[in-house]
């Protein structure tokens, strides 16, 4: 435990600062003043590698390795130093480009050419390529081992409790039975239509001045192709290329990765509330340490805090998304700065994602399933087999079968005996009854094992 986790304001940096760790790599103001000299060292030699920019002279290997070790060889010293530019400058961006300047001066070539620096650039053709490697990088080192690692545990538990049979509950009512691994199955099938959702998501950039028409370029450099320039650049880091935008790139793609998360997000909320219930029920009980204490008054709890915490969690991260969502992609006019204090949250929804994710596998490696309780309900609960056996019936044309059961259960505990007397007087065939009188509120589950198989 660090002190400045007991002084900070956000849970984030505070409660959960060792479960967000690889984040601060990626959204920290570290992170992103890192990315944003990528960028701009990345135009620079773009530049240079312009035939009819004669201004700039050929660089050795030498200097190139000069250039990229200022973005290599950065640390939190360095972005210090920026810090403290931009004390003066009260400018981020711009920052960056002075400080990249302060560096060429100590090579003798680079120095005559710091003026290529930012050049033909606005401050949002560096931040939107900044913002999109964030992305692009939480997608492939955080968001997918992440859901993969969760997706796998619902397909594990799939497999392993496919033959459990279950009481299902619809309207919070006792209802015709599934299975325990069916149930897991049905998250793990919606989780992975949410993975290959983002995975085929576009990351967008654009590169192309001001008011997104490359007027200074094109005034500079008239004979230079700067569309065909701007394309490679963006298309360099894998992002697709936005060739129509204001100012800013407009962040719709934004808003399709987020409502992913916030899509994958939901249902998990609604596994954890489900999870809470089947708890409550003794359904499940949960590994527990042995100091680990469930309530300050009450010796015996032991409660389902990961599958709370996660909810939590993973609600304040879909609370973000949702504003962001809202506002985004709206700017007035060719700019404003409304998005550029929404996109330096993107790091709160990821961070609240995280914690929601590992609390719920946390929970999940927790879980004990109680088998005995799970039949004991079933073997409570003959009422369930109503709907079989008034289906049956209708096959054979018997007229009231909804309505006859209906009478037969309503308010009525109904046993095993009661259900075999009204079979006993039913007008269909020997084997029929026979069929019916082998139901058992345990195996009338029809596919819900073979579903499981299909995987």
């Amino acid at each position: 435990m660090y002190s400045f986790t007991l002084t900070s304001i956000s849970p984030l940096d505070g409660r959960y600062h060792s479960v967000l760790i690889q984040l601060r790599n990626i959204f920290s103001e570290y992170a992103l003043i890192k990315f944003r000299i990528k960028i701009e060292l990345d135009w620079f030699i773009q530049l240079s590698l312009i035939k009819q920019i004669n201004n700039l002279p050929y660089f050795s290997e030498k200097d190139y390795k000069f250039i990229n070790n200022i973005y290599n060889n950065f640390n939190e010293n360095e972005a210090l130093s920026i810090k403290n530019i931009e004390m003066k400058t009260e400018h981020d961006v711009k920052s960056v480009e002075y400080y990249i300047k302060s560096k060429f001066s100590l090579h003798d070539k680079l120095k005559n050419f710091k003026e290529f620096i930012h050049f033909g650039c606005t401050s949002d053709d560096i931040n939107n390529l900044s913002y999109a490697l964030m992305l692009q990088k939480n997608r492939r080192l955080i968001i997918l081992p992440y859901w993969k690692n969760i997706s796998f545990y619902f397909k594990k538990l799939s497999i392993q409790y496919k033959n459990v049979p279950l009481l299902a509950r619809t309207h919070g009512q006792p209802a015709t039975p599934s299975t325990v691994g069916k149930e897991f199955l049905n998250f793990y099938y919606r989780l992975q239509r949410q993975i290959k959702k983002i995975k085929k998501i576009e990351i967008l950039g654009k590169f192309n001045g001001s008011t997104g028409n490359y007027n200074a370029l094109s005034l500079a450099y008239p004979e230079i192709d700067w569309q065909h320039i701007s394309r490679n650049f963006v298309n360099s880091f894998g992002f697709t290329w936005n060739a129509y935008t204001t100012q800013i790139e407009p962040h719709d793609y934004i808003l399709d990765f987020l409502s992913c998360i916030a899509s994958f997000n939901s249902i998990l909320i609604d596994f954890n509330r489900d999870m809470w219930g089947y708890i409550s029920l003794n359904y499940f009980s949960q590994k527990i340490k042995k100091d680990i204490i469930g309530s300050s008054i009450m010796p015996h709890k032991i409660n389902p805090i990961n599958f709370e915490n996660s909810e939590g969690n993973l609600g304040l991260s879909n609370a973000i998304i949702y504003h962001m969502n809202a506002h985004l992609p709206l700017s007035r006019w060719q700019r404003d700065l409304t998005d550029s204090t929404l996109l330096r949250n993107l790091g709160v929804i990821f961070g609240y994602s995280v914690i929601g994710y590992s609390s719920l596998l946390k929970g999940l490696k927790k879980i004990n399933i109680q088998q005995d309780i799970i039949k004991k309900d079933l073997d409570n609960h003959w009422e369930i087999l109503c709907e079989g056996i008034q289906t049956v019936m209708r096959k054979y044309n018997i007229k009231n079968s909804y309505e006859s059961l209906k009478v037969l259960s309503n308010h009525n505990q109904i046993d095993k005996k009661i259900l075999r007397n009204f079979i006993m007087k039913l007008n269909i065939p020997k084997q029929e009854k026979e069929k019916l009188y082998g139901l058992h509120p345990s195996n009338y589950i029809g596919y819900a094992s073979k579903i499981v198989d299909f995987l």
